[in-house]
């Protein structure tokens, strides 16, 4: 498929995602189109950080994209330690910085499985990432998405990174394309698609704004089983362990997340288990980056796969929530509960040392 995939001359729009979360949000703006422009974009799945199993066929299945191809993009390259170590001096580390972006960018060449240059459109979630580097260094425009919903909101992670002179970072990144910092201040990067751009403290020019919701309200319902179709391994037993909960009870969805250590992140979820199961019957949603085995430390409880997006929840026929339970997640958009409970630093303060959580929201 990836010989193949080089061949193509492909004048459409290109998707590359890191997430499944990302995934879902290429499959909105996709099915948003009217139908007679489907099955003309490339959706790439980036091995680096997500195992995507049976992804990729499962997405095909559904006929939504043109091509579903695989991308083992890679940060991990030996003769990339001698760049990482701090010089004491902002002028030393700026000039290897410089060096790094663009050892980086040539690195991943050989591993970007499509010709980018025959796109009309490439959407980039999280151009941090080595794409990012790669279509800087070709001078290939791309439009940079949001990782998940509301991520600069409560995590700036282009102002995070470059703290110290961010402005300097900023316009050597904008305007010269010497280094790169993300999210919306790289040269090449056209414009930067967030949630929410009234809730973000710092302004972006590149900043436009298209809302998780709109994009969800668009749906048809004649594509909502499309979207199950890609994402759920297991629908009919889901549904059959929805059934046997019963509907005498409240449903309470907790959403767990790869906080702290192993064993503290177990003891939490362990407190909130038991805390709402008073409320009614408790069900697990696991994230993809937690790796904590819910399926044997809470067998008791009915588990949601890790690698379905919450999103996605919204589209299974009569399920519905009183509660949705979950830490750091953004759940705003989220349509099947009564009632989102988003706990926060000062739930977090009692499991882990406070001044961790001093400047997140």
């Amino acid at each position: 498929m990836k010989n193949r995939a080089k061949q193509l001359k492909n004048q459409g729009r290109a998707y590359v995602c890191h997430t499944y979360y990302q995934a879902y949000v290429s499959i909105l703006k996709e099915l948003g189109l009217p139908e007679d422009r489907r099955g003309e974009a490339t959706l790439i799945l980036s091995t680096m950080s997500t195992d995507f199993e049976s992804f990729q066929e499962r997405v095909e299945s559904t006929g939504i994209f043109r091509e579903v191809v695989m991308y083992p993009e890679s940060r991990d390259f030996p003769e990339l330690e001698k760049y990482r170590v701090d010089r004491g001096n902002i002028v030393l580390n700026m000039f290897v910085r410089i060096r790094y972006t663009r050892r980086l960018a040539k690195l991943n060449e050989p591993l970007v499985p499509v010709d980018m240059t025959k796109f009309r459109d490439i959407y980039v979630f999280c151009d941090a990432d080595p794409i990012g580097y790669y279509l800087n260094m070709k001078k290939i425009p791309y439009h940079a998405c949001e990782d998940a919903t509301n991520t600069i909101v409560y995590y700036d992670e282009a102002r995070h990174d470059n703290k110290g002179h961010f402005g300097m970072k900023a316009f050597l990144s904008s305007k010269f394309n010497l280094i790169l910092v993300q999210n919306g201040y790289a040269k090449y990067c056209i414009d930067m698609e967030v949630n929410d751009i009234g809730a973000i403290k710092y302004p972006c020019p590149k900043y436009v704004e298209v809302p998780l919701e709109e994009m969800e309200k668009g749906v048809q319902e004649k594509d909502r089983d499309l979207i199950l179709q890609a994402f759920v391994r297991n629908k009919e037993e889901l549904l059959r362990q929805i059934e046997e909960s019963g509907s005498d009870r409240d449903k309470i969805l907790i959403l767990t997340e790869p906080l702290c250590t192993l064993d503290v992140r177990e003891r939490l979820f362990r407190d909130l288990a038991e805390t709402y199961s008073k409320e009614g019957a408790v069900y697990f949603k696991q994230h993809p980056r937690d790796l904590l085995d819910y399926k044997k430390l809470f067998a008791e409880y009915p588990q949601f796969d890790a690698n379905i997006p919450m999103e996605v929840l919204n589209y299974f026929p009569n399920l519905h929530f009183k509660k949705v339970v979950g830490i750091w997640t953004e759940m705003g958009a989220l349509r099947f509960a009564d009632e989102i409970v988003r706990l926060g630093a000062p739930f977090m303060d009692k499991y882990e040392d406070p001044e961790i959580h001093g400047d997140v929201v």
